[in-house]
């Protein structure tokens, strides 16, 4: 579980997100990441017993910065107003498919996959779904990967055409358009300082290991 001191801190960011507001709480943006750490550790060590890649990571490996890059972006807001995690063979910014954490007073979120692929990558993913399209309808079709995830796959951004080399009439031509592949579980904010917090996010996580072993399989 989280703190709801960490909650309040990001809620009170988002409403002062300027360097000598951040400065003067410098203190409570340390016990919020303190916290933050704690839980990514024990999400490490849960994942960890099936993967020694991952047990072998530190929750720093995985947690994101709060710090904004804003040279190319014209939001000059310097925060993010979320503290966030990704879980991967080699940490947050490994290749391939992983698992993500958000935390996010009223947009916390917990879920992964793989968004905006290379094109490269992108090419085996389609073909590895053309290929074995059976095994990925009974993947993303069980009753508890449907349940957790009752929007599906999030594409992000859709082809409106023809990816190359494959025709409308293909059963599977709704996700050979895609250029993403992600799902999302949402969580409350009771959710994220409950007790059962980590076990809820575990739970997500096994949920969505054959699909992110699937992906991962078409990168590799």
């Amino acid at each position: 579980m989280l703190q709801s001191s960490t909650l309040r801190f990001l809620t009170n960011l988002k409403k002062n997100n300027n360097k000598p507001w951040f400065e003067s709480n410098k203190n409570a943006y340390l016990l919020a990441r303190q916290d933050m750490e704690g839980c990514v550790q024990k999400l490490i060590d849960g994942l960890g017993k099936s993967d020694p890649a991952i047990a072998a990571l530190k929750a720093k490996d995985c947690l994101f910065r709060i710090y904004r890059d804003v040279r190319f972006s014209k939001d000059k807001t310097p925060y993010k107003v979320s503290l966030s995690a990704a879980f991967n063979r080699q940490g947050k910014n490994a290749p391939g498919a992983g698992f993500y954490f958000h935390c996010e007073p009223g947009n916390n979120m917990v879920g992964g996959g793989m968004w905006m692929p290379t094109p490269e990558e992108l090419a085996g993913i389609r073909q590895e779904i053309d290929y074995n399209f059976d095994e990925w309808k009974k993947i993303i079709g069980r009753p508890a990967f449907r349940r957790l995830f009752p929007d599906g796959i999030e594409g992000g951004e859709v082809l409106s055409r023809l990816p190359k080399g494959y025709e409308e009439q293909n059963p599977a031509i709704g996700f050979l358009k895609m250029k993403s592949f992600v799902v999302t579980r949402t969580l409350t904010d009771a959710d994220m300082v409950s007790g059962s917090l980590v076990k809820k996010v575990l739970e997500t996580f096994e949920t969505m290991k054959e699909f992110t072993a699937f992906l991962n399989r078409a990168v590799e």
